[in-house]
């Protein structure tokens, strides 16, 4: 495996993030500090921020049918962008990359959702406004993934700008739930109740009148819920205007920026859990009153084609403020004085979400997009509690089961994956055609795949450490820590082995010897890599079946679910049994959902399933937390229905 060489330096360079002017909180001598302006000549920042939305869906973005005057009337006074990113196609990485301007994956806060302690080197940007004499309020969203003392003023459904003292400064979130995917599910009745009645006529949507994607299914049900989701849009329309009037009538419009943009892609299938653009691209518009045009790159009612990535956002409103930029924070300002040069590349990771383990990175610029994924003997869609719920889910399930889909949609419900996908985004905005085997596109094939690997090696990605190693190395210190001391976290040896994944028979030797290595993760790695080969892997059976007996539970439990995969699961069941029994969530919940991946083969160990289950509850029957213990009850439940 080719590994990437050079300087930090070197790879921003490259990677168009890196520019002259790059603010970092040691080059005091470039910007003048917090106590050098008056706190009244300092603008306000709003963040008016929304779920699951993506741009294509809203009138200002193209979108004829959408009915969202308001936000119209909002873009056209703003500066619009048209390549916004996330970071991660689900809320909480990318909130916590939000909130630090650091990326998820280098905190450790990439899975949906987890406890993460930052180190105290990390703060989230609010508590630098907070130290400049900025009233900060969220409204009211956090989910971060880490535990967040000391980042708000006000943190709650009350927290309002209106709450600071008078004359002071602020920066204030705001976070409309109402578009969320939980939101569309439900009886007709209760969906016009809460929403519905709420809309005029004329701002209702009729499924018959929605273009859908290519790869969704054409039926009555697949309309009536993309109808409820432009209906959701516009309520949350509305919901901007108040916002945005009560800005006016409080006589602030003059002296706020304010920021609109969405969490990530639109919630439903295909779109939000993925790295598509239809995970990842967002709306971002953001309106300078006259006061502070001075601030802004263009006038407004302007399109900007340039890229940016959520990174980007903390450091940006800490130039706009004028404020020192932290070396720690691995993006670059797009607005504001020293605002850097255009970045060439926006990167994406997904991780786990729920009790759905997966590992997926990209790297998209302005046209391609290249997707590498770490475990392709998994499905695009695995069985998961939360979004099996929702009846659009059922929906698609039921059109899978009795074959209503052509290739184009049906090639999403394969039980495997490619290890690579390339896609031409602007020959092909759906991302529907692959082309990580095309000649013509060689070149730029292996260049960003150099670029991807230079990143993740640069960030000091801790997802390539399976999520319960990475707590037990964390242990007394942070993933972020442990990450710099390549002793605790050899990565580049580790990446080398998770770059196996996906290789031909012709690689299996280099398997074996994985799971001889020092390394636990690069054990891991050897193991996936030799699932990932199916029944090829049965000459590395004796391998596996001593991997049993590995110091890592990761490894053990991987070894446990190729095995019983290959057909022997004798040892290897007692094995992922014995897991359930560990004190550490993260190790049971990858056990419980290895059990989950073995099927039938575990109806043997129905009584330690169950007791497990019950492990996860209070005597009142709440879950003990609403990650892990949730999350396990969940995997476990779906390892139960094996048995039946």
């Amino acid at each position: 495996m080719e590994c990437v060489s050079g300087t930090r330096r070197d790879f921003l360079r490259a990677s168009g993030l890196y520019a002259s002017t790059f603010v970092v909180s040691g080059c005091a001598s470039t910007l003048r500090r917090a106590g050098d302006i008056e706190l009244r000549d300092r603008p306000n920042i709003l963040w008016i921020t929304c779920e699951d939305v993506s741009p294509q869906y809203l009138g200002c973005y193209g979108d004829d049918y959408a009915t969202t005057p308001n936000l119209d009337k909002f873009a056209a006074q703003a500066m619009r962008y048209t390549n916004a990113f996330a970071t991660a196609p689900v809320c909480a990485p990318s909130r916590s990359c939000l909130v630090t301007g650091v990326y998820a994956t280098s905190t450790g806060t990439q899975h949906l959702r987890s406890d993460v302690k930052l180190p105290r080197g990390i703060k989230c940007f609010p508590q630098l406004l907070r130290e400049a004499g900025y009233y900060c309020s969220n409204n009211y969203k956090k989910d971060y993934n880490f535990k967040d003392v000391g980042v708000w003023d006000e943190s709650s459904p009350d927290a309002h700008w209106r709450n600071r003292k008078t004359g002071q400064p602020f920066f204030s979130v705001f976070n409309f739930m109402s578009t969320h995917q939980g939101q569309i599910n439900g009886s007709d009745e209760l969906f016009f109740e809460t929403y519905r009645s709420k809309l005029k006529g004329e701002e209702l949507h009729d499924g018959d009148k929605i273009i859908l994607p290519p790869y969704y299914p054409d039926t009555p049900f697949v309309r009536k819920i993309w109808a409820r989701y432009y209906d959701l849009i516009s309520f949350m329309d509305k919901q901007t205007a108040d916002l945005l009037a009560e800005l006016e009538a409080d006589g602030l419009a003059d002296e706020t920026i304010v920021f609109f943009f969405s969490d990530h892609g639109m919630g439903l299938p295909r779109f939000k859990r993925t790295l598509y653009d239809s995970g990842l691209h967002v709306p971002l518009m953001v309106h300078f009153p006259a006061k502070h045009r001075q601030l802004s790159p263009q006038a407004g009612g302007s399109e900007i084609e340039r890229l940016v990535s959520f990174v980007d956002f903390a450091p940006t409103v800490l130039n706009l403020l004028d404020l020192p930029i932290p070396d720690y924070m691995q993006g670059t300002p797009f607005l504001g004085p020293r605002s850097s040069a255009v970045r060439k590349y926006i990167f994406g990771a997904s991780s786990r979400v729920d009790e759905v383990y997966e590992l997926q990175r990209c790297v998209r610029g302005r046209r391609y997009k290249y997707i590498r994924n770490f475990m392709p003997h998994l499905p695009y869609i695995q069985a998961s509690e939360y979004p099996d719920r929702a009846e659009i889910m059922q929906e698609l399930r039921r059109a899978v089961a009795e074959d209503e889909l052509p290739d184009v949609q049906r090639f999403w419900w394969l039980p495997g994956k490619p290890v690579e996908e390339f896609y031409d985004t602007q020959a092909d905005p759906h991302e529907i055609n692959n082309l990580a085997g095309s000649s013509a596109h060689k070149s730029i094939i292996d260049k960003m795949r150099r670029i991807l690997r230079g990143w993740i090696l640069e960030t000091r990605d801790t997802g390539f450490m399976p999520e319960a190693e990475m707590h037990i190395r964390a242990k007394g210190s942070t993933p972020h820590q442990i990450t710099a001391k390549p002793r605790e976290y050899p990565l580049r040896h580790v990446f080398a082995a998770a770059e196996l994944v996906g290789a031909s028979e012709e690689k299996l030797p280099g398997m074996v010897e994985c799971l001889n290595n020092s390394d636990s993760a690069v054990r891991y790695w050897g193991v996936v890599a030799l699932g990932a080969l199916g029944d090829k892997a049965k000459k590395a059976a004796d391998a596996l079946t001593a991997a049993l007996g590995d110091r890592s539970p990761n490894v053990r439990f991987a070894a446990a679910g190729v095995l019983c995969n290959l057909g022997r699961c004798e040892d290897a069941v007692g094995v992922l049994a014995k897991g359930l029994r560990n004190g550490r969530e993260t190790v049971v919940l990858h056990a419980a959902r290895e059990i989950y991946g073995i099927g039938s083969e575990a109806c043997g160990i129905v009584p330690q399933i169950k007791q497990a289950r019950a492990e996860c509850k209070n005597p009142d029957g709440s879950y003990k937390n609403n990650n892990h213990a949730m999350f396990i009850d969940w995997a476990l439940k779906y390892a139960l229905a094996n048995c039946k």
